[in-house]
């Protein structure tokens, strides 16, 4: 799990907010560079409001040079600023710094001289001529007197003397940046570890003890996030694999009894048999017995495999039109023998001489079968089995009732489990436990439903539904 989905997760968000966040101070730095140059331009303009009524003057003849060149030092040095004066032809009369006094009396303005006398300014940024050795910000500023161009100002400041006052901002923007970055890594690494990847551990952890076969193992999270969602379906998926578990051990428990029961009765009648235990006048009757505890074994081997192949959709049904009632007669008939040595009264009640269902025929017989069968064998001594069929809608509504005692309540959730068994005082050879389980199975592949009703006084129905056609 750290090395898959966490490492994932962090790499994944680390990149997303290192993008960001470079983004964030890669934009902060242009921004900021260009505030600083509109900033730096309102301060020209603004000590150019100081220069130009002396430069007017000075044009004029009313201020001497010196006065000029006084202020021209002053602000220059006060703005970092190289600044010199040029008339309306664009000829250089003064100077900020002595050492470009040989640029007096020189024409530097040509190109620029008509933006200047429309009212514009002019912002360059690199090598200016000859004249400085590094690139400079240049920012030339028009003088009027009474609506006339009189010439200009330029003031000059190195570039890099600019970027060095912006370097400490760069520098504490990308720090900030670098340590945002670090703080969020280390903050998703632990958020990661408490919300995702330990509640994905656990869930893991205990998955893993489910398949080593500890089915009671629990994931114990209790947020209410997805995480939560997940672990609660997961606990409800162990609670299922449990409850199957604890069904197959059920399963296998009953069917190595039902199967060790009448192997046993037949290795010892054999065995007395063959041992000579047993007279000889008796043996055709333990034989006999012997024979019946085979049938017996026979008839549970058949229903598991029917009932296996039934749930695992083996069993391809070919839908027909059929006669329910018809069904019913033939069944009937073949319990003729049982009927009589119980002396019931079987009543089969037709509302229809004909009733039409879709179903298949061999699985709808094994249906019917098993439930007369179960109705004459809990039915009372010389008691009552009525089997009724009717219409109700599209559907054909069979029922099949026997006097016998009602089934407890507390069994009748149970009544469809494989093997169980309401009457426990019942012998296991009266049945294998398994008919009612495969009568569901066969209803519930064919889209239909089975249901039981206890009578008031005495007597079960069980009622089940076909689709009429």
């Amino acid at each position: 799990m750290r090395k898959g989905l966490f490492s994932k997760l962090v790499f994944t968000f680390t990149v997303i907010i290192a993008i960001s966040f470079v983004m964030t101070a890669a934009f902060l730095s242009y921004w900021f560079e260009s505030y600083y140059f509109d900033q730096r331009k309102s301060q020209l303009e603004t000590e150019a409001q100081l220069i130009g009524p002396t430069a007017i003057q000075y044009l004029q003849g009313n201020v001497s040079i010196d006065r000029i060149n006084e202020i021209l030092t002053y602000v220059g040095n006060y703005s970092s600023a190289d600044i010199w004066l040029t008339d309306s032809y664009g000829y250089v009369y003064a100077v900020s710094d002595s050492g470009h006094k040989n640029l007096i009396g020189t024409q530097i303005l040509t190109k620029e001289l008509e933006e200047l006398r429309i009212g514009h300014t002019v912002e360059k940024k690199g090598v200016f001529g000859n004249m400085f050795k590094i690139p400079v910000h240049t920012f030339e500023i028009p003088i009027y007197s009474r609506g006339i161009f009189n010439g200009a100002i330029m003031m000059h400041t190195s570039i890099d003397e600019l970027r060095g006052a912006l370097k400490k901002v760069y520098e504490i923007i990308w720090i900030s940046a670098v340590f945002a970055i670090i703080v969020s890594c280390i903050v998703i690494y632990y958020i990661s570890q408490r919300i995702i990847i330990r509640p994905l551990a656990k869930i893991n952890y205990v998955a893993d003890k489910i398949s080593k076969g500890e089915v009671e193992k629990r994931v114990s999270i209790k947020s209410k996030d997805e995480i939560g969602t997940l672990a609660k379906s997961f606990n409800s998926m162990a609670d299922s694999l449990e409850e199957v578990e604890k069904n197959r051990r059920e399963f296998i428990s009953n069917v190595s009894h039902e199967i060790r029961s009448p192997i046993t009765s037949i290795k010892g009648f054999i065995g007395g048999i063959l041992d000579g235990v047993i007279p000889k006048e008796k043996e055709n009757y333990y034989l006999s017995v012997a024979y019946e505890e085979i049938q017996r074994l026979t008839r549970l081997v058949n229903d598991l495999l029917d009932l296996s192949a039934i749930e695992a959709g083996q069993f391809k049904l070919r839908i027909e039109e059929i006669d329910i009632n018809e069904i019913i007669r033939i069944c009937v008939i073949k319990f003729e023998t049982k009927i009589k040595e119980k002396k019931l009264k079987v009543d089969v009640l037709m509302h229809e001489d004909r009733l039409y269902v879709a179903a298949d025929r061999d699985r709808l017989t094994q249906v019917v079968t098993n439930l007369i069968d179960n109705a004459i064998k809990y039915g009372a001594e010389e008691g009552n089995v009525r089997i009724c069929t009717r219409s109700k809608g599209d559907k054909a509504l069979i029922s099949v009732f026997n006097d016998g005692p009602c089934i407890p309540k507390e069994d009748l959730k149970h009544i469809w489990n494989r093997f169980y068994k309401a009457d426990k005082s019942r012998t296991s050879k009266m049945s294998t436990g398994l008919g009612l389980s495969i009568v569901r199975s066969i209803l519930t592949q064919l889209g239909e439903d089975i249901w039981i009703e206890n009578k008031e006084n005495q007597g079960v129905t069980f009622t089940f539904t076909l689709k009429k056609v």
